[in-house]
Protein backbone atom coordinates (compact mmCIF):
# COMPACT_ATOMS: atom_id res chain seq x y z
CA UNK A 1 0.00 0.00 0.00
CA UNK A 2 1.41 3.27 -0.69
CA UNK A 3 1.73 5.57 2.12
CA UNK A 4 3.29 9.04 3.31
CA UNK A 5 6.14 9.47 6.14
CA UNK A 6 3.79 10.92 8.70
CA UNK A 7 1.54 7.67 8.52
CA UNK A 8 4.51 5.78 8.60
CA UNK A 9 6.15 7.49 11.63
CA UNK A 10 2.73 7.50 13.27
CA UNK A 11 1.79 3.62 13.10
CA UNK A 12 5.44 3.00 14.14
CA UNK A 13 4.96 5.19 17.57
CA UNK A 14 2.07 2.78 18.13
CA UNK A 15 4.01 -0.39 17.40
CA UNK A 16 2.08 -1.31 14.52
CA UNK A 17 4.47 -2.70 12.24
CA UNK A 18 4.26 -4.05 8.41
CA UNK A 19 6.19 -6.82 7.15
CA UNK A 20 7.91 -5.26 4.89
CA UNK A 21 8.48 -1.23 3.98
CA UNK A 22 10.13 -0.18 1.01
CA UNK A 23 11.72 3.41 0.88
CA UNK A 24 12.22 5.06 -2.11
CA UNK A 25 12.93 8.22 -3.64
CA UNK A 26 14.92 11.58 -4.54
CA UNK A 27 14.61 12.65 -0.99
CA UNK A 28 16.92 10.54 1.55
CA UNK A 29 15.83 12.54 4.60
CA UNK A 30 12.71 11.27 4.88
CA UNK A 31 14.00 7.63 3.96
CA UNK A 32 16.30 7.52 6.85
CA UNK A 33 13.43 8.97 9.42
CA UNK A 34 11.59 6.12 8.62
CA UNK A 35 14.04 3.74 8.88
CA UNK A 36 15.82 5.19 11.80
CA UNK A 37 12.21 5.17 13.51
CA UNK A 38 11.79 1.00 12.50
CA UNK A 39 15.60 0.59 13.67
CA UNK A 40 15.09 1.95 16.87
CA UNK A 41 11.26 0.69 17.54
CA UNK A 42 10.75 -2.76 16.42
CA UNK A 43 13.41 -4.14 18.91
CA UNK A 44 14.45 -3.59 22.81
CA UNK A 45 18.50 -2.35 22.49
CA UNK A 46 19.40 -6.23 24.06
CA UNK A 47 17.57 -7.74 21.38
CA UNK A 48 19.45 -6.31 18.30
CA UNK A 49 22.39 -8.10 18.58
CA UNK A 50 20.91 -11.34 17.36
CA UNK A 51 17.29 -10.17 15.56
CA UNK A 52 18.83 -7.11 13.69
CA UNK A 53 20.70 -7.47 10.06
CA UNK A 54 21.92 -4.47 8.68
CA UNK A 55 22.90 -5.73 4.85
CA UNK A 56 24.56 -3.29 2.05
CA UNK A 57 23.01 -3.15 -1.40
CA UNK A 58 26.60 -3.22 -3.34
CA UNK A 59 27.25 -6.58 -0.93
CA UNK A 60 24.56 -8.80 -0.73
CA UNK A 61 21.51 -9.74 -3.78
CA UNK A 62 17.90 -11.13 -3.52
CA UNK A 63 18.80 -14.38 -1.95
CA UNK A 64 20.46 -13.03 0.46
CA UNK A 65 18.03 -11.18 1.47
CA UNK A 66 15.58 -13.49 1.55
CA UNK A 67 17.63 -15.71 3.56
CA UNK A 68 17.79 -13.32 6.21
CA UNK A 69 14.80 -12.14 6.33
CA UNK A 70 13.29 -16.23 6.61
CA UNK A 71 15.39 -16.58 9.72
CA UNK A 72 13.15 -17.11 12.95
CA UNK A 73 14.08 -14.98 15.92
CA UNK A 74 15.86 -15.72 18.79
CA UNK A 75 14.39 -15.16 22.16
CA UNK A 76 12.43 -12.24 20.73
CA UNK A 77 9.16 -11.59 18.57
CA UNK A 78 10.93 -9.93 15.67
CA UNK A 79 13.81 -9.87 13.02
CA UNK A 80 14.71 -6.88 11.82
CA UNK A 81 16.18 -7.18 8.26
CA UNK A 82 17.59 -3.08 7.15
CA UNK A 83 18.96 -3.71 3.33
CA UNK A 84 20.55 0.30 2.97
CA UNK A 85 21.29 1.32 -0.41
CA UNK A 86 18.94 -1.24 -1.79
CA UNK A 87 19.00 0.62 -5.31
CA UNK A 88 22.58 -1.19 -5.64
CA UNK A 89 21.17 -4.46 -5.62
CA UNK A 90 21.84 -5.34 -8.29
CA UNK A 91 19.55 -8.52 -9.00
CA UNK A 92 17.11 -6.57 -7.47
CA UNK A 93 14.70 -5.97 -10.16
CA UNK A 94 16.25 -8.99 -12.59
CA UNK A 95 13.57 -11.41 -13.72
CA UNK A 96 15.39 -14.30 -12.03
CA UNK A 97 14.32 -12.63 -8.71
CA UNK A 98 10.93 -12.15 -9.24
CA UNK A 99 9.44 -15.29 -8.61
CA UNK A 100 11.29 -15.61 -5.08
CA UNK A 101 10.34 -11.92 -4.60
CA UNK A 102 6.85 -12.73 -5.35
CA UNK A 103 6.78 -15.75 -3.15
CA UNK A 104 7.79 -13.82 -0.24
CA UNK A 105 6.14 -10.69 -0.66
CA UNK A 106 3.06 -13.12 -0.88
CA UNK A 107 3.00 -14.77 2.16
CA UNK A 108 6.24 -12.55 4.31
CA UNK A 109 6.46 -14.64 7.93
CA UNK A 110 4.74 -12.32 10.46
CA UNK A 111 7.85 -12.01 12.53
CA UNK A 112 9.88 -10.57 9.97
CA UNK A 113 9.84 -6.59 9.24
CA UNK A 114 12.19 -6.22 6.27
CA UNK A 115 12.91 -2.57 5.50
CA UNK A 116 14.36 -1.60 2.07
CA UNK A 117 16.11 1.82 1.71
CA UNK A 118 16.07 2.47 -2.30
CA UNK A 119 17.43 5.61 -2.23
CA UNK A 120 17.97 8.79 -5.51
CA UNK A 121 15.54 6.84 -7.62
CA UNK A 122 12.53 4.82 -7.95
CA UNK A 123 11.18 1.84 -9.51
CA UNK A 124 8.97 1.62 -12.49
CA UNK A 125 5.58 0.93 -10.89
CA UNK A 126 5.14 -0.59 -15.13
CA UNK A 127 7.20 -3.22 -14.45
CA UNK A 128 6.96 -6.21 -12.33
CA UNK A 129 8.40 -5.85 -9.17
CA UNK A 130 7.19 -1.98 -8.60
CA UNK A 131 3.53 -3.59 -9.43
CA UNK A 132 4.06 -6.53 -7.12
CA UNK A 133 4.86 -3.94 -3.93
CA UNK A 134 1.70 -1.34 -5.23
CA UNK A 135 -0.55 -4.90 -4.65
CA UNK A 136 0.74 -7.05 -1.83
CA UNK A 137 -1.41 -5.99 1.45
CA UNK A 138 2.00 -6.13 3.94
CA UNK A 139 4.13 -3.87 2.45
CA UNK A 140 4.66 -0.53 3.07
CA UNK A 141 5.13 1.72 0.10
CA UNK A 142 6.55 5.16 0.38
CA UNK A 143 7.87 7.44 -2.40
CA UNK A 144 9.80 10.36 -0.84
CA UNK A 145 9.94 13.24 -3.34
CA UNK A 146 12.50 16.28 -3.21
CA UNK A 147 10.35 19.65 -1.57
CA UNK A 148 10.32 22.42 -3.94
CA UNK A 149 12.50 25.65 -2.82
CA UNK A 150 8.98 27.58 -1.75
CA UNK A 151 8.40 24.34 0.61
CA UNK A 152 11.26 24.49 2.49
CA UNK A 153 10.40 27.55 4.96
CA UNK A 154 6.79 25.95 6.35
CA UNK A 155 8.85 22.47 6.42
CA UNK A 156 11.99 24.44 8.67
CA UNK A 157 9.65 25.86 10.52
CA UNK A 158 7.56 22.74 11.34
CA UNK A 159 10.96 20.59 12.10
CA UNK A 160 11.59 23.60 15.02
CA UNK A 161 8.32 23.53 16.14
CA UNK A 162 8.50 19.47 16.68
CA UNK A 163 11.24 20.17 19.43
CA UNK A 164 9.46 22.83 20.82
CA UNK A 165 11.65 25.88 19.78
CA UNK A 166 11.29 28.78 17.48
CA UNK A 167 12.93 30.34 14.88
CA UNK A 168 12.45 33.82 13.41
CA UNK A 169 10.85 34.42 10.14
CA UNK A 170 14.61 36.39 8.90
CA UNK A 171 16.89 33.18 10.11
CA UNK A 172 14.16 30.73 8.15
CA UNK A 173 14.80 32.88 5.35
CA UNK A 174 18.34 32.50 5.70
CA UNK A 175 19.01 29.33 6.72
CA UNK A 176 16.09 27.76 3.52
CA UNK A 177 18.08 30.46 0.50
CA UNK A 178 21.83 29.30 1.42
CA UNK A 179 21.05 25.68 2.07
CA UNK A 180 18.24 25.16 0.08
CA UNK A 181 16.32 22.37 0.01
CA UNK A 182 19.24 19.65 1.58
CA UNK A 183 16.88 18.40 4.31
CA UNK A 184 19.75 16.14 5.67
CA UNK A 185 21.87 19.23 5.95
CA UNK A 186 19.03 21.38 7.13
CA UNK A 187 18.42 19.61 9.96
CA UNK A 188 21.53 19.13 11.02
CA UNK A 189 22.20 22.67 10.86
CA UNK A 190 18.60 23.66 13.01
CA UNK A 191 20.04 20.63 15.69
CA UNK A 192 23.47 22.14 15.76
CA UNK A 193 21.76 25.78 16.32
CA UNK A 194 19.29 24.45 19.32
CA UNK A 195 22.40 23.32 21.29
CA UNK A 196 23.15 27.30 21.63
CA UNK A 197 19.85 28.61 22.19
CA UNK A 198 18.71 29.67 26.08
CA UNK A 199 15.59 28.32 26.78
CA UNK A 200 12.63 30.25 25.46
CA UNK A 201 15.46 32.15 23.02
CA UNK A 202 14.39 31.92 19.50
CA UNK A 203 16.45 31.00 16.75
CA UNK A 204 17.65 34.06 15.12
CA UNK A 205 19.78 35.49 11.71
CA UNK A 206 22.66 36.27 14.22
CA UNK A 207 23.18 32.75 15.71
CA UNK A 208 22.41 31.34 12.03
CA UNK A 209 25.06 33.93 10.73
CA UNK A 210 27.21 32.83 13.51
CA UNK A 211 26.98 29.53 13.97
CA UNK A 212 26.13 28.30 10.21
CA UNK A 213 29.24 30.17 9.26
CA UNK A 214 27.81 32.41 6.92
CA UNK A 215 29.83 36.48 7.41
CA UNK A 216 27.35 39.20 8.29
CA UNK A 217 28.99 41.31 5.38
CA UNK A 218 30.44 39.10 3.22
CA UNK A 219 28.26 36.61 1.82
CA UNK A 220 26.48 35.64 -1.35
CA UNK A 221 23.25 37.35 0.01
CA UNK A 222 25.36 40.60 0.28
CA UNK A 223 26.92 40.23 -2.88
CA UNK A 224 23.88 39.40 -4.72
CA UNK A 225 22.38 42.66 -3.43
CA UNK A 226 25.86 44.87 -4.33
CA UNK A 227 24.60 43.61 -7.57
CA UNK A 228 21.08 44.56 -7.80
CA UNK A 229 21.98 48.16 -6.33
CA UNK A 230 25.03 48.38 -8.73
CA UNK A 231 27.52 49.06 -5.83
CA UNK A 232 30.77 48.33 -7.49
CA UNK A 233 32.99 49.16 -4.40
CA UNK A 234 30.68 47.04 -1.81
CA UNK A 235 31.31 43.81 -4.35
CA UNK A 236 34.76 43.91 -4.77
CA UNK A 237 35.15 43.98 -1.10
CA UNK A 238 33.25 40.85 -0.89
CA UNK A 239 35.24 39.50 -3.74
CA UNK A 240 38.33 40.31 -1.98
CA UNK A 241 37.24 38.47 1.14
CA UNK A 242 35.96 35.50 -1.08
CA UNK A 243 39.20 35.10 -2.88
CA UNK A 244 41.01 35.20 1.05
CA UNK A 245 38.74 32.37 2.12
CA UNK A 246 38.09 30.35 -0.56
CA UNK A 247 36.71 26.95 1.79
CA UNK A 248 34.33 29.17 3.38
CA UNK A 249 33.23 30.37 0.18
CA UNK A 250 33.31 28.12 -2.36
CA UNK A 251 32.76 28.62 -5.69
CA UNK A 252 30.11 26.47 -6.98
CA UNK A 253 27.44 27.01 -3.98
CA UNK A 254 27.61 30.74 -4.69
CA UNK A 255 26.71 30.00 -8.14
CA UNK A 256 23.97 28.07 -7.49
CA UNK A 257 22.59 30.73 -5.52
CA UNK A 258 23.16 33.31 -8.20
CA UNK A 259 21.45 31.11 -10.85
CA UNK A 260 18.24 30.43 -8.36
CA UNK A 261 18.21 34.01 -7.77
CA UNK A 262 18.57 35.05 -11.96
CA UNK A 263 15.80 31.96 -12.92
CA UNK A 264 13.30 33.12 -10.25
CA UNK A 265 13.40 37.03 -11.62
CA UNK A 266 13.18 35.80 -15.12
CA UNK A 267 10.02 34.18 -13.66
CA UNK A 268 8.89 37.20 -12.31
CA UNK A 269 9.27 39.08 -15.77
CA UNK A 270 7.08 36.18 -17.50
CA UNK A 271 4.51 36.76 -14.59
CA UNK A 272 3.94 40.36 -16.23
CA UNK A 273 4.88 43.97 -15.23
CA UNK A 274 3.62 43.72 -11.79
CA UNK A 275 4.20 40.50 -10.47
CA UNK A 276 2.28 40.41 -7.17
CA UNK A 277 2.84 39.21 -3.45
CA UNK A 278 1.16 35.70 -4.36
CA UNK A 279 3.67 35.42 -7.52
CA UNK A 280 6.81 35.88 -5.45
CA UNK A 281 5.56 33.29 -2.93
CA UNK A 282 4.89 30.80 -5.04
CA UNK A 283 8.39 30.79 -6.89
CA UNK A 284 9.54 30.54 -2.85
CA UNK A 285 10.34 34.49 -2.43
CA UNK A 286 9.61 35.45 0.99
CA UNK A 287 8.60 38.72 1.85
CA UNK A 288 12.16 39.82 3.42
CA UNK A 289 13.65 39.07 -0.05
CA UNK A 290 10.41 41.00 -2.07
CA UNK A 291 11.97 44.35 -2.20
CA UNK A 292 15.17 43.04 -3.68
CA UNK A 293 13.36 41.10 -6.50
CA UNK A 294 11.50 44.66 -7.10
CA UNK A 295 14.54 46.35 -7.50
CA UNK A 296 16.16 43.90 -8.97
CA UNK A 297 12.97 43.57 -11.88
CA UNK A 298 13.36 47.50 -12.21
CA UNK A 299 17.51 47.13 -12.63
CA UNK A 300 17.51 44.55 -15.19
CA UNK A 301 15.09 43.97 -18.21
CA UNK A 302 14.27 40.34 -19.28
CA UNK A 303 16.41 40.10 -21.95
CA UNK A 304 19.69 41.11 -19.59
CA UNK A 305 18.36 38.48 -17.51
CA UNK A 306 18.33 36.24 -19.81
CA UNK A 307 22.14 37.03 -20.79
CA UNK A 308 23.47 36.46 -17.07
CA UNK A 309 21.53 33.31 -17.00
CA UNK A 310 24.15 32.05 -19.57
CA UNK A 311 27.11 34.03 -17.98
CA UNK A 312 26.25 32.24 -14.21
CA UNK A 313 26.30 29.05 -17.31
CA UNK A 314 29.20 30.01 -18.42
CA UNK A 315 31.01 30.50 -14.91
CA UNK A 316 29.96 27.31 -13.83
CA UNK A 317 31.49 25.76 -16.97
CA UNK A 318 34.68 27.35 -16.60
CA UNK A 319 34.53 25.90 -12.93
CA UNK A 320 34.99 22.67 -14.03
CA UNK A 321 38.04 23.19 -16.37
CA UNK A 322 36.14 23.89 -19.99
CA UNK A 323 37.42 26.96 -21.20
CA UNK A 324 38.64 28.96 -18.25
CA UNK A 325 41.95 28.57 -19.23
CA UNK A 326 44.15 29.30 -16.23
CA UNK A 327 41.55 31.29 -13.97
CA UNK A 328 41.06 29.84 -10.28
CA UNK A 329 37.41 30.22 -8.38
CA UNK A 330 38.13 33.83 -7.55
CA UNK A 331 38.89 35.06 -11.01
CA UNK A 332 36.49 32.85 -12.33
CA UNK A 333 33.97 34.83 -9.96
CA UNK A 334 35.16 38.51 -10.40
CA UNK A 335 34.95 37.68 -14.08
CA UNK A 336 31.19 37.12 -13.79
CA UNK A 337 30.53 40.06 -11.40
CA UNK A 338 32.26 42.17 -13.54
CA UNK A 339 30.04 40.95 -16.35
CA UNK A 340 26.94 41.43 -14.29
CA UNK A 341 27.65 44.51 -13.11
CA UNK A 342 28.66 45.85 -17.10
CA UNK A 343 25.87 45.42 -20.02
CA UNK A 344 28.06 43.12 -22.37
CA UNK A 345 25.73 41.22 -24.03
CA UNK A 346 26.36 37.27 -23.00
CA UNK A 347 26.89 36.42 -27.03
CA UNK A 348 29.77 38.96 -27.41
CA UNK A 349 31.63 37.42 -24.52
CA UNK A 350 34.57 35.14 -25.57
Amino acid sequence: MNTDVDTLLKAVGQRQFQPVYFLQGEEPYFIDLVADALEGAVLPEGERSFNQTVLYGKDTDAAGILAQAKRFPMMSAHTVVLVKEAQAVADLESEKAWPFLEAYLKNPPPSTVLVFCYKHKTLDSRKKLGKLLAAAPGVALLTSKKLYDNQVPQWLGGYVRQRKQQITPGATALLAEYIGADLGRLANEVNKLLLNVKPGQPIDEDLVQRLVGISKEYNIFELQRALVQRDVLKANRILTHFAANPKANPLIPNLTLLFNFFTRLLALHQAGPNPSDGDMQKLGINKFAQKEYQQALRQFSAERTVDLIHLIRRADAQSKGIESGSLDEGEILRELVWLILHPVPAAAVA
